[in-house]
């Protein structure tokens, strides 16, 4: 078979992002009843690119207000877009959070709010609760992202430190009706963990995120914290609430599509798929348990036979303990490259779809056989740059970095291992 493994790999790569994409999921979700006026909202990666999808769809008036990431955004003519930071939170998102709530204050029955929902928004839309600080907010976030703690753990807590998530956004646009588009970036694509369900019943309580705090060794930067989630004004919204009624929630697009699409495309090119699903788990420890399943391949064509390739999915986590640069998928690589130490035939490809690993410039990054080789004669040991968590550092130094710019879209980390035939197998 003739292929070129990094090509296949890239395609792969891209033809999961544009499985996710908001032109090609959104539009037919939109009500039927596309005439008179609608107010859109909208937070989180994709959330620009969906708005440019209403405004070429509606056909009566249409205005409203969205918050994406920097560098993220689309050319909406009668929608604002609006960026800030992610994955900390930053004055731009306060400031923009106040002026979603005001949008949609003061509606009634006859009012339509489209809510646009992706990852990212948890960050996006920042707005403390009573009593707290962005600061409060950004440090607390910080501490959970170098913790290990999964994202429903961090939504967790989130939803109870704000006074937009957790089903508040959907309490403030009563009696409004309100549809709610949401591409899935989590594990099990859950209403109540994207972007932390700001128009959802929440079913975490305060003394969940207070357990959360005290599981991961979080300090609260102020008691301030700790009495408010003490306090019951901090439970989020429940499912029984009147409010919710009239709010209508649809899911557009979830990373098992984008699996799917990239096992139709690797079929197409000869090779026999394997599904993983969407994963969670510490980066470095997910990439063990790839390498374990590319070795049995490669060693005794189990479960399947080369050549095939691995697809994995979700969003795993990375527990800081290094000064290096890097994302989840960079630390994946990395361990992954560690692990199979240059075992032959094997590929690899992993990659954050909303085009950020991390907070780095890159998506992700590509392995090959040769991988682990060039870098000791670089002078570079897997083992230490993975303890340092330096995958960033590691793989540009292999000119291997994968580089997209921002997509628009986020049904987060995709990841590939592809396995040609060789004397082994």
């Amino acid at each position: 078979m003739s292929v070129d493994p990094q090509k296949l790999l890239r395609d792969l790569f891209d033809t999961a992002i544009a499985a996710a994409h908001p032109r090609q999921v959104l539009e037919p979700y939109l009500p039927a009843d596309r005439s008179g006026r609608v107010i859109v909202i909208g937070a989180g990666k994709a959330a620009a690119a969906m708005a440019e999808v209403v405004e070429k769809s509606w056909q009566g008036d249409v205005s409203g207000l969205v918050v994406t990431r920097y560098g993220h955004g689309a050319n909406c003519q009668k929608i604002e877009v609006v960026e800030a930071a992610h994955p900390v939170p930053d004055a731009a998102g306060l400031a923009v959070a106040k002026r979603v709530l005001e949008l949609v204050s003061n509606l009634n029955e006859e009012d339509r709010v489209i809510f646009l929902l992706s990852g990212g928004g948890s960050a996006l839309l920042a707005l403390p609760a009573e009593g707290l600080t962005l600061a409060d907010k950004q440090q607390i976030n910080k501490a959970l992202l170098k913790s290990g703690a999964t994202i429903g753990e961090m939504n967790c807590v989130r939803k109870h430190l704000s006074a937009i998530k957790g089903g508040r956004l959907a309490k403030a646009c009563w009696p409004a009706t309100v549809y709610t588009y949401a591409i899935s970036d989590v594990p099990g694509d859950l209403a109540t963990v994207i972007a932390s369900g700001p128009t959802v019943a929440d079913p975490s309580t305060s003394a969940d995120a207070l357990a959360i705090l005290k599981r991961y060794n979080i300090e609260a930067p102020k008691e301030a914290v700790i009495d408010w989630l003490n306090n019951p004004a901090s439970e989020t919204v429940k499912a029984d609430d009147p409010a919710l009624a009239r709010s209508h929630f649809q899911l557009i697009a979830k990373p098992q599509q984008s699996l799917e699409a990239a096992a139709v495309k690797a079929r197409q090119a000869g090779f026999s798929p394997l599904i993983l699903g969407d994963l969670e788990g510490e980066s470095r420890e997910v990439a063990k348990v790839h390498a374990g399943i590319a070795r049995q391949i490669v060693l005794h064509g189990q479960p399947l036979k080369a050549p095939c390739v691995i697809l994995s999915g979700g969003e795993t986590t990375v527990t800081v303990r290094g000064n290096g640069r890097g994302g989840r998928n960079a630390e994946f690589l990395l361990s992954l490259t560690e692990s199979l130490k240059g075992l032959p035939g094997v590929y690899a490809l992993a990659g954050d779809t909303d085009g950020i690993d991390g907070s780095e410039e890159n998506a992700g990054a590509y392995m090959t056989p040769s991988s682990y080789a060039r870098a000791e004669a670089l002078g570079l040991s897997a083992s230490d740059e993975l303890d340092n968590n330096n995958g960033y550092g590691y793989f540009a130094a292999l000119d291997a970095l994968i580089v997209t710019e921002p997509t628009r879209t986020n049904v987060n980390d995709f990841r590939a291992i592809l396995i040609l035939e060789t004397a082994q197998s």
